[in-house]
């Protein structure tokens, strides 16, 4: 057996305990039929750090993490924070693990899983199979002057790009694109946004360098249309922080639920992976959580950094057979529980 798999846990709050215990067992049973060990150290994250007395990502939790070979996130989220100021915000303690990481490319793929249901109808979603590539270290969650005047009367906030932070994540997702279907959609505001002119332009250069892929360029207001009414049009769709943070949950809804959507982000120091869903405090502890997002992200985990395909495939696989023998959680319109789930995913295995 090769040298054990660094590993961080991030297990957080809320329903990110439960899953992240999930995706860990499968891992370990992946770990068994495949011939590789993994060994993990768990760190407090959000307002489990905050409750603990430290600040939402503790210096601890950061050396951990930047010591690993690849961090796995619960999920970040907790109620009885949401009045505080932002460094005693959950949230904040994620911004800064991703800036501390360097990671600057969120991949999250849409896979239409069976017996998942949603609002479209299944003529319209079935056979959709697209990957969101979000840049997550710059725009608007980052951009400086940022806040409230001191009469907290107005606020503001800065959207900011440079060439070399679109140029890198877009690199990645033409990467992407050239393995996949060879279709590349671009998505901005260049009718309005100086900064999306920017991409446009710099996205536009770059596609003479990838000439087997199809580039074409889309608004982030048709491209939110046209999600819901052809999303099998969409191969690899590559856009900024903020139009990713909101079409990639967009994407949720084609998926049936966001409980079974997983994500990476890549191209820093240490790779992360987390699902998509948040930290649903109101069902944290009931044996209720969707495990299937934290699963499939640790199976992009063993794709992506630790090279393990034919584990992450098999992880996939598993998932799939499961769900189409009609094991589901409650999200899914079934009533089996984290646990019992996560019992017949490592028996599809």
């Amino acid at each position: 057996m090769s040298t054990p798999f660094r590993i961080c846990l991030l297990p957080g709050d809320g329903i990110g305990p439960e899953v992240t215990e999930a995706a860990v067992r499968v891992l370990e049973a992946a770990g068994r039929r495949f011939g590789f060990a993994a060994v993990f150290s768990r760190q407090a994250m959000g307002g489990a750090a905050l409750r603990a007395g430290g600040p939402p990502f503790p210096e601890a939790t950061k050396q951990a993490a930047l010591a690993a070979q690849a961090v796995l996130l619960g999920a970040v989220g907790a109620p009885e924070f949401d009045a505080e100021p932002p460094e005693r915000k959950p949230e904040t303690g994620l911004l800064a693990l991703r800036k501390a990481l360097g990671c600057f490319a969120n991949l999250r793929p849409m896979l239409r899983l069976p017996g998942a249901a949603g609002p479209l109808r299944e003529e319209v979603v079935a056979g959709a199979d697209f990957l969101v590539v979000r840049e997550l270290t710059g725009g608007i969650y980052f951009g400086a002057p940022r806040g409230f005047a001191p009469d907290r009367q107005s606020a503001e906030n800065t959207l900011r790009y440079s060439v070399p932070e679109i140029e890198r994540v877009a690199r990645v997702a033409f990467g992407l694109a050239r393995g996949r279907q060879r279709r590349l959609t671009s998505v901005d505001k260049a009718n309005v946004l100086e900064s999306s002119q920017l991409w446009r332009q710099t996205v536009t250069r770059l596609a003479a360098e990838y000439p087997e892929v199809e580039l074409r360029h889309m608004y982030v207001d048709n491209c939110a249309m046209q999600l819901v009414l052809n999303p099998r049009q969409f191969d690899v769709i590559v856009t900024g922080n903020l139009f990713g943070d909101i079409l990639s949950d967009e994407a949720g809804a084609l998926a049936g639920s966001l409980g079974l959507l997983p994500s990476a982000s890549v191209g820093g120091a240490v790779d992360l992976y987390e699902p998509v869903h948040g930290s649903a405090p109101d069902l944290a502890g009931r044996d209720r959580a969707n495990p299937v997002g934290a699963i499939l992200s640790a199976a992009m985990m063993l794709r992506h950094t630790f090279r393990q395909e034919p584990a992450a495939a098999a992880i996939e696989a598993a998932v799939r057979r499961t769900l189409e023998a009609g094991t589901r959680t409650a999200d899914l319109g079934g009533s089996v529980g984290t646990r019992a789930m996560t019992d017949a995913i490592i028996a599809a295995l």
